[in-house]
């Protein structure tokens, strides 16, 4: 079972100061962020005077909220390794990322699949324009020059499958890296050495003093990463506990959404960090706020109505399955579970209501060129030029 360590919100509040632009960071707030549960309940957040702040507070009873880490996508890594071997917080094709926050480019990741690094912002309108009319014509089925809502489920579905083939793919590399007598499993030791070894500590010093069981002298904040860690490398070990984790194991610690019960201990971990009540489940006004005290001066509009209305909509309409207002731990996996077909249903639902300007419940290829920029992130001008003419 993963054990709380309480004095983790102050080690996260200053590597969220002092990395808050750190690739680095990304990767590895989440093992910070759950620790935490128990001293944000005692200790308040630093909330800013601002008048809009305050209304948005008082009405919505919405908490100061920590940095979006997952905006800090590592497509640019510092540290390639580092970043193979340590959890990332964002994982493709999930809808929230593993620090609570939601997935903002959920829609265009299950939408693009790999192809997603093809429509960057500074690449050829023209060229994109003509990639989203094949992405349409692959979608369209039936090829009635429409996409209905179960073609883009299926298209959905299909797409998710890329992304976990691309992190079999890079698990792969991962393991190699940290299993370096290549026996096939990697113990935590093992896998101690090669984290500590990324984080600029002498690899050989320190797999000299764990194999001689000497004290290692890390700061509190690596202390404290390690142990979320081991607490994570133990859940992914599976009956019968060996402490030895295969590459399959290792991709289940790595990305949980590959495992059903690696998923079901990362849902646990952010309902703990999210429930002030301690009840195990999740209100409104505990989702739209996140724990306190983990960033301090927070500007004034790091608490806005868009984000609380954004959470608010995905709580009430997604999330909430029952609709009762409460979000139980078994609503919370089953939306997070990115195999679910049914979410991929109304993902596509969502997706077509966007761009359906007809209202006729599909879409066109005029509509997906129109909001370009909502499936794939890129903007193009003059989208239906010579559409008919191209497709």
């Amino acid at each position: 079972m993963g054990r709380s360590h309480p004095n983790a919100s102050a080690q996260l509040c200053r590597m969220t100061k002092t990395h808050a632009h750190s690739p680095q960071s990304a990767r590895s707030v989440w093992t910070l962020c759950k620790t935490m549960s128990n001293r944000r309940r005692s200790q308040p957040g630093r909330l800013c005077a601002s008048t809009l702040a305050v209304f948005v507070i008082l009405a919505l009873n919405v908490q100061a909220r920590p940095a979006n880490m997952s905006a800090l996508k590592d497509k640019h890594p510092n540290s390639k390794e580092d970043n193979e071997i340590l959890p990332p917080d964002h994982l493709n094709g999930v809808k929230m990322e593993m620090d609570g926050h939601l997935n903002k480019g959920f829609h265009q990741e299950v939408f693009l699949g790999k192809e997603m690094e093809e429509f960057e912002e500074d690449s050829e309108p023209r060229r994109n324009r003509k990639k989203l009319i094949e992405i349409f014509t692959k979608v369209d089925i039936n090829k009635d020059r429409s996409v209905s809502a179960k073609e883009m489920q299926r298209w959905i579905m299909e797409k998710t499958e890329e992304h976990f083939q691309e992190a079999v793919k890079e698990n792969k590399l991962s393991f190699l890296a940290v299993d370096p007598d290549g026996d096939g499993h990697v113990t935590w030791d093992e896998y101690r050495v090669k984290f500590l070894a990324s984080k600029g500590f002498n690899e050989k010093e320190v797999a000299e003093k764990i194999k001689n069981n000497e004290e290692l002298k890390v700061d509190q904040e690596t202390q404290e990463v390690l142990e979320s860690l081991k607490d994570r490398w133990f859940q992914a070990d599976n009956p019968p506990a060996d402490q030895l984790l295969n590459e399959e194991e290792f991709l289940s610690f790595l990305h949980p959404e590959h495992s059903r019960g690696m998923l079901r201990y990362m849902v646990k971990e952010i309902v703990r960090d999210l429930d002030q009540d301690g009840d195990g489940k999740l209100s409104l006004a505990e989702f739209i706020s996140l724990p306190m005290g983990t960033v301090e001066n927070q500007q004034a509009q790091d608490i806005d109505d868009d984000w609380v209305r954004e959470r608010k909509k995905e709580f009430e309409e997604v999330i909430d399955s029952n609709h009762d207002m409460i979000v139980t731990m078994e609503e919370l996996e089953e939306y997070m579970d990115p195999m679910n077909e049914y979410n991929a249903l109304n993902e596509a639902k969502q997706m077509i209501a966007v761009a359906d300007e007809n209202q006729n419940h599909n879409l066109e290829l005029e509509e997906i060129l129109k909001y370009s920029e909502y499936f794939t992130g890129s903007k193009l001008m003059d989208y239906a030029r010579n559409v008919h003419e191209e497709f």
